[in-house]
């Protein structure tokens, strides 16, 4: 093929774009294309796994229009790739031979109507049609074994409507006989819209009517006086009459809100516009009741002609996403305008405007608070809880002192109070929203007896302004809750391991002269030696200060050798050294990093020890006890249940993923049908890589889809994320709190399911659990009493913990006011680097982006640090992205990270990386909030200006 006609290509591809991103298919049309470079097609891949096949087609058009490298003839290989993986009306598109108008608009109509009954689509039995469609040329061979081997029904039934819809045209009349054929004859009435009979059922179907075009007829049953569609018309005109009329219709009856008797019970004060919190089980549908309670609140407001807006509250960004899809927006979007927002939206328009042009909001609780306070500083972005006639708060039990949702509730409280002065003063009080809480358990705060948990309680309802707390007991939950049981794994009584480590880190002690004052493998040891890192960094003291870093990963590994395998904690301790080793190389060449004695004795110690530890891990007689007592209970689950699906709830991110790898690898599992995966948190806290909210969902959609059975999840899955029914849970060497302890519980709800705890003997886990057990009943019993309550006792308790928190919130803003006066000058502080405590930069080099990024974009500064890339750092927001950090060039410790702001980089520090001097003192600090200083908001306009003229000096000079 000419180079004019691949530039053609380029032009049609640039033409068709956002058509064609919806025909590809991504994943095996890589495969054969050899002209793009493996790092382009690695790129793409990311980008299908990270946001699907559309984002993926786009990012792949986009490349190809862009790129001008590739070898002459690329654009018939594309076509080719694209009829051989059967996107052969992607191909068209690319050949610039486009379907006639008409014939594409009907094409559009049937893909919308698939869209539209996707609900109803998915009960298919999948494998049966998969077959047809195969045999009518709908799909290909990799299709149908992706589709069947590799998805459960449902999953599958999805994945098999994507497909469909990337065909020509003539898809939709023999997607429709392969339904015929494997007698799917209810989905065949529903997709054709056959008019019922006298008895309002549809009349049996037969052989299928076709338009000129190729499609069939779609003709919906008859509603009010509306006619039946004859086979004379055409389907783009069917749908968009009958769209807003039998397909709203057909939606509200699928979505029709019908409250067990329980629920209605618990929902009755809030119909009754009481404040209220819901207590039920996990599982048991509070956000159900909370989307009846939303769809009753704006009904009545319609009624009365008043305006209604809801504003539903989380705590975390990835249930911002699901109660849109799964309650919210399932429920009520085709009735109200319901819209999500969360710190990971990439935002087009403001909140307030958000707020203003929809019904319903779902949005993480901090979203609202920022707002909440600049309008309170008078901000015009700013936002008032007067806007709201009603507020959902999930998890409630977090409305407790320092918690954002609680910031939000001082502000009502506040202003509650002041609308009682107003009545007094006879002017009109500023409305309020209506207060709707949610919790599966609101714990009882460490009360160590029953008087406390009551008091504990009524905390709780006074921080909502509830009327009453609302819970139940029923016959259903009780006959799920799960049977519980302890599996105590003994003690180790040998541990050559362990030994080796420990003898480690006591030739550390000794070279550091520490004399720890508790056992190492500890959380006291931990404690300690977290102090002593932080004390040696004040007194410039590298050597105890490095040893201390040293200890602390060492009491790590300890720790997982006793929960999950020796060879763990080996690649741990080894991945350690291996990375700080990297940091004393210097990535440009130029200079040279140093390397202490104290760093040099630290390296050639592990190394002397690491091929003992090496020899030792492969030594399974030596492996912890607690792992073989969880094989047992995995193994028995599976054997002993048809349709096994549990969750494994452990402490770290490290020990989940290390837990699946285990069981991935070990063939006794495989043989009973173990397919797990790990569920981890998205925060980037930890060593380990964390999840993105879109890997998370795609794991639960596998779980849920039954392509995953087994969950090894952090605390990320105890509370709030929709994970499907689970016929077991244990909870491997953890234990929390009573919150914790019942929601883990409450995620095996399945008929006739358990809960297991496996503990070492003599760990103190076991105990606690117990303790924990102990603090259930009270909790139970304490709610009891506080809906017993006589009223007027509960409002007099109630309104002193109110007054109690308004006046501690007043006292706490003229401290913050009083702290803020007394802000000194940024030159009254200097920083130097943690590690080898060179001198890095006075205050007065610092700035603060948006308020928040402390940035040093000085000259003199760029000559101190080196940058190098980090795979876990990926930040991406609307005005700047991170992607790598900046490290020390003397020692290599890093100090931040650096941010691309507006095309302008600027080195971003991290003050847990220093030292700072301060008043002549030296102390550390974790975050900049916790420093009295005010720093200058960055100058843009002047750095750019500084940018532009360094950038014309060196054009000049080279001209």
């Amino acid at each position: 093929m000419s180079c004019d006609q691949d530039a053609e290509t380029r032009h049609v591809l640039g033409c068709f774009r956002d058509r064609l991103k919806r025909l590809i298919q991504v994943e095996p049309l890589l495969d054969l294309l050899h002209f793009l470079e493996p790092d382009r097609k690695d790129r793409i891949k990311a980008k299908f796994r990270e946001e699907g096949d559309i984002n993926a087609a786009a990012f792949l058009i986009d490349e190809i229009i862009h790129s001008k490298n590739y070898a002459r003839g690329w654009s018939r290989e594309l076509i080719a790739a694209l009829e051989t993986v059967g996107c052969r009306h992607a191909a068209k598109y690319v050949l610039n031979s486009p379907p006639e108008p008409t014939e594409e608009a009907e094409n559009d109509s049937c893909v919308r109507l698939i869209d539209l009954l996707q609900l109803t689509l998915v009960s298919m039995k999948t494998g049966d049609v998969c077959a047809h469609c195969r045999a009518l040329g709908l799909l290909t061979l990799e299709d149908q074994e992706n589709l069947t081997e590799n998805q459960g029904n449902i999953g599958g039934a999805r994945l098999l409507l994507k497909r469909l819809v990337k065909n020509e045209a003539g898809w939709f009349s023999k997607f429709l006989q392969a339904l015929e054929d494997t007698e799917h004859h209810d989905l065949v009435r529903e997709l054709r819209g056959e008019p019922c009979n006298e008895d309002g059922e549809a009349p049996a179907t037969g052989p299928l009517r076709k338009t000129g075009t190729g499609y069939p007829t779609v003709s919906f049953c008859k509603h009010e006086n509306k006619p039946a569609l004859t086979k004379d018309d055409p389907l783009e005109i069917d749908l968009t009459e009958y769209d807003s009329n039998f397909l709203k219709k057909h939606y509200e009856s699928k979505r029709d809100i019908v409250l067990r008797d329980y629920q209605m019970e618990v929902a009755r004060p809030a119909l009754e516009e009481k404040n209220i919190i819901i207590c039920l089980p996990t599982g048991s549908g509070k956000t159900r009741v909370a989307v009846y309670i939303t769809k009753k609140h704006l009904e009545r407001k319609k009624q009365m002609g008043q305006p209604g807006k809801v504003v539903v509250l989380v705590n975390k960004v990835p249930l911002v996403e699901q109660h849109y899809k799964a309650e919210f927006g399932r429920f009520l979007k085709h009735q109200y305008s319901v819209e999500r927002v969360s710190g990971a939206s990439q935002l087009k328009i403001s909140f307030p405007q958000i707020i203003e042009q929809n019904d319903i909001i779902i949005c993480t609780a901090q979203i609202l608070e920022n707002s909440l306070a600049k309008a309170k500083n008078g901000d015009e972005d700013g936002i008032k809880l007067s806007q709201f006639t009603l507020m959902v708060i999930d998890e409630c039990h977090h409305t407790k002192k320092g918690g954002v949702y609680n910031h939000i509730m001082i502000r009502y409280l506040s202003q509650k109070h002041k609308n009682q002065l107003l009545k007094k003063q006879e002017k009109s009080p500023v409305p309020l929203p209506q207060i709707l809480g949610l919790t599966a358990s609101p714990g009882v705060g460490g009360a160590m007896n029953q008087q406390m948990a009551e008091e504990h309680i009524l905390q709780i309802c006074a921080n909502l302004d509830a009327f009453t707390i609302k819970t139940t007991t029923f016959k259903e939950e009780e006959a799920k809750t799960p049977y519980k049981r302890i599996a105590r794994a003994e003690e180790r009584k040998e541990d050559p391991f362990g030994d080796v480590i420990k003898k480690i880190m006591d030739e550390i002690h000794t070279h550091a002269d520490l004399k720890p004052l508790c056992d190492p493998g500890t959380q006291y040891y931990e404690q300690w030696v977290v102090q002593k890192e932080q004390n040696a960094a004040k007194e410039e003291n590298q050597m105890v200060r490095v040893c201390a870093e040293h200890l602390r990963q060492y009491n790590e590994a300890l720790h997982q050798s006793n929960t999950i395998r020796m060879s763990d904690a080996f690649r741990f301790l080894n991945k350690y050294h291996t990375e700080e080793l990297k940091t004393k190389s210097s990535p440009d060449e130029e200079g040279t990093i140093t390397i202490t004695d104290t760093e040099r004795f630290l390296f050639t110690l592990f190394k002397d020890n690491k091929a003992k530890l090496q020899e030792l891990m492969g030594k399974p007689q030596y492996e912890n006890n607690s792992l073989a007592q969880l094989k047992t209970n995995i193994l028995k689950e599976f054997s002993t249940r048809e349709r096994a699906r549990g969750i494994i709830f452990t402490r770290t991110r490290l020990s989940a993923i290390a837990l699946c790898q285990w069981i991935q690898e070990n063939p006794k599992f495989d043989e009973v049908g173990v397919r797990a995966s790990y569920l981890i948190g998205g925060g980037d806290q930890s060593v380990v890589k964390p999840m993105t909210a879109a890997e998370q969902k795609d794991v639960l959609n596998k779980f849920r889809d039954g392509q995953i059975n087994l969950l090894i999840a952090t605390t990320v899955a105890e509370e709030g994320l929709d994970i499907a029914e689970c016929n077991f849970v244990i909870r491997y060497c953890l234990v929390t709190n009573e919150i914790a302890m019942i929601q883990a519980r409450g995620r095996g709800r399945a008929e006739d399911s358990s809960y297991t705890l496996v503990a070492e003997a003599g760990s103190g886990v076991a105990e606690r659990e117990s303790v924990n057990e102990y603090r259930e009943k009270m909790m139970s019993t304490a709610i009891v009493k506080v809906c017993k309550m006589n009223r007027a006792d509960y409002e007099k308790k109630t309104r002193e913990f109110q007054m109690q928190a308004i006046i501690e919130e007043k006292v706490k803003i003229k401290k913050k006011l009083l702290k803020g006066m007394m802000k000194e000058p940024p030159s009254k502080i200097s920083l130097s680097c943690r590690q080898c405590s060179v001198f890095v930069c006075s205050g007065e080099d610092i700035e603060k982006i948006e308020n928040m990024h402390h940035v040093n974009v000085t000259k003199q500064f760029s000559k101190l640090f080196t940058v190098r890339e980090n795979a876990s750092l990926q930040e991406r927001l609307l005005d700047y992205e991170t992607n790598g950090v900046i490290a020390c060039k003397n020692c290599g410790q890093q100090w931040g990270s650096m941010m691309l702001y507006k095309s302008i980089e600027c080195p971003c520090l991290h003050i847990k990386h220093f030292v700072v001097t301060y008043s002549s003192k030296k102390k550390t600090f974790s975050k900049w909030s916790e420093l009295p200083i005010k720093f200058p908001a960055f100058d843009y306009t002047q750095h750019a200006d500084l940018l532009v003229e360094d950038s014309e000096e060196e054009d000049l000079e080279t001209d």
